[in-house]
């Protein structure tokens, strides 16, 4: 992909998205999340930023996201809350999307959110959800995890979460004292914001994430089941040592 795709830091003009990417040792993922990024640009009608949140990285994530001509910023701290807090401060696009390395969206992810969003339906929201891979393991650990995360932060999406920025600093994004489930927390934050002012939190079904396997391909498509007290961490959302065991200590999101 050429680098003029992603709108650079010295650029003048309107920016409509700002797309933000933690990043810790990314170099094997990244790659496929922004190509999906900038196929997504050719059908959007506005300008689009690509922020990475370098995160203590010490491989070539940072020289790929330069060659994307991607915003870069730093934040070291073990903390996505934060990571993510920071790239949002950088940002100058009017809506936010946040997306994983490891992740990728479809083509039609950036001109469905802006038509969600321009109808004044919708609040924000997140999409729906597919691993690149499926199994049995992979099928039940995810319904482990989710099914009690959705007992307690509501029925919500997960993966891409998008808004817009002024909507984002009105909940104060992230909740920095989650170093778990932050993203759920958000999205509970954001549902509840929306409500004031009649407006729907919004799972997109068209436009939808692929997100890796990698933690499964390194502890076993039945990791989470074989592990519950990683699934109480989640809940819980402040438990360090799962926090760096799940990202921080390892590859990141």
């Amino acid at each position: 992909m050429e680098n003029h795709r992603f709108a650079g830091p010295d650029e003048t003009g309107e920016i409509l998205f700002s797309v933000l990417i933690p990043a810790h040792n990314e170099e094997k993922y990244i790659t496929k999340c922004l190509d999906s990024i900038a196929a997504a640009l050719e059908n959007c009608v506005g300008q689009v930023e690509v922020i990475v949140i370098l995160n203590r990285c010490t491989d070539k994530t940072e020289e790929i996201a330069r060659s994307y001509n991607c915003v870069i910023v730093h934040d070291d701290r073990k903390n996505l809350s934060q990571i993510r807090n920071t790239g949002a401060a950088a940002a100058r696009g009017e809506i936010i999307v946040t997306i994983d390395a490891d992740s990728r969206m479809t083509a039609n992810m950036l001109s469905e959110i802006e038509w969600q969003l321009s109808g004044g339906k919708y609040i924000g929201g997140g999409t729906t959800g597919r691993f690149e891979r499926m199994s049995l393991g992979i099928a039940v650990s995810a319904l482990a995890l989710l099914v009690p995360m959705a007992i307690k932060y509501g029925a919500i999406s997960v993966g891409i979460f998008w808004c817009r920025k002024s909507d984002f600093d009105a909940i104060g994004g992230f909740n920095e004292n989650m170093l778990m489930s932050e993203d759920a927390d958000f999205a509970r934050r954001l549902k509840t914001y929306g409500k004031r002012f009649g407006k729907k939190y919004g799972t997109l079904t068209k436009a939808y994430m692929i997100t890796s396997c990698r933690k499964f391909d390194q502890a076993g498509d039945w990791f989470l089941v074989k592990h519950p007290k990683l699934i109480l961490a989640y809940l819980k959302g402040t438990d360090h040592a799962h926090a760096d065991q799940a990202y921080y200590e390892n590859q990141g999101r």
